[in-house]
């Protein structure tokens, strides 16, 4: 078990070393780029390559070298990068519970309203500068550009996106055709039909939005449960190597040697020849 936890732990975090340089990479690369989009993640690419970096060199060096200071930092930190994901997964399936699109008659589209969602979505999405941020990205995709060209039979018989179906036309209950008593959905009265307005300031494009980072964000939480039980299982692993590097500069120095198993380190054998003399001298 001595060789094997060291040995798989050294490699692990060797793999996740040279797998973090592109993650860096890439978050240095949106960080030049002017795309909204591709702001919104720069930092936290930024943020976990560093982590892990530094906590796969850490582990790969008290792996490898029997550091014993330099395990217990990547176990701490491991413990810490564990609970962290854990917390993310549950607070991620709370918030995306609520949702989900309404079916419209005639229609193989859905429409989303904006009050079926999570409070704390609302109000992420209802911040003036968050939404300033993914409006602009909105328009930089280019995403209603490619409804442009439908006929109304397109708009019968296609699907959309949860953003197309938001933010590209007004919802399908609105009526422009002649003067009516009726109350009409207020983003009704909010549509545009110029290229840049459109209906990017309706309730219905910030639900689509939100429907958007639910789907997302059920995809992410079925990849987290992956990630921790792998890193539940490299955690194992550490603690024996975490235990294994503590022997190893404990054991020998003060007594005999009690891992019968394990080959003694390279200064056994000069500290008991040194012990025996010591005992013949006095």
């Amino acid at each position: 078990m001595y060789r094997f936890s060291n040995t798989v732990i050294g490699f692990l975090n060797l793999f996740t070393l040279l797998a973090s340089i592109p993650i860096i990479g890439g978050g240095l690369w949106m960080a030049r780029s002017s795309t909204t989009c591709e702001s919104f993640l720069q930092t936290p690419l930024l943020v976990v390559g560093f982590v892990v970096l530094i906590i796969s060199l850490a582990g790969f060096i008290g792996a490898c070298f029997h550091v014993a200071w330099a395990l217990w930092v990547y176990l701490v930190v491991m413990l810490f990068i564990i609970a962290t994901l854990m917390g993310l997964t549950i607070f991620g399936f709370v918030v995306t519970s609520q949702g989900g699109g309404v079916d419209v008659p005639g229609r193989v589209y859905k429409e989303y309203r904006l009050q079926d969602y999570s409070p704390w979505l609302r109000d992420r999405v209802k911040d003036p500068d968050y939404w300033r941020a993914i409006r602009s990205c909105i328009l930089g995709s280019k995403t209603c550009a490619k409804l442009a060209s439908w006929t109304p039979l397109d708009y019968m018989q296609k699907d959309m996106s949860p953003i197309q179906s938001g933010c590209c036309k007004p919802p399908t209950s609105c009526n422009y055709n002649m003067a009516t008593l009726v109350p009409q959905d207020p983003d009704c009265y909010r549509w545009n039909n110029s290229p840049t307005l459109l209906c990017y300031e309706c309730d219905s494009c910030k639900a689509g939005v939100l429907e958007d980072v639910r789907r997302d964000w059920h995809k992410l939480s079925v990849l987290n449960i992956v990630m921790l039980i792998v890193l539940i299982g490299i955690y194992s692993i550490g603690c024996c190597a975490f235990r294994n590097a503590r022997r190893a500069e404990t054991d020998y120095p003060h007594g005999e040697n009690r891992m019968s198993k394990v080959r003694p380190r390279w200064d056994y054998y000069w500290w008991r020849w040194w012990h025996d003399k010591r005992e013949q001298l006095y």
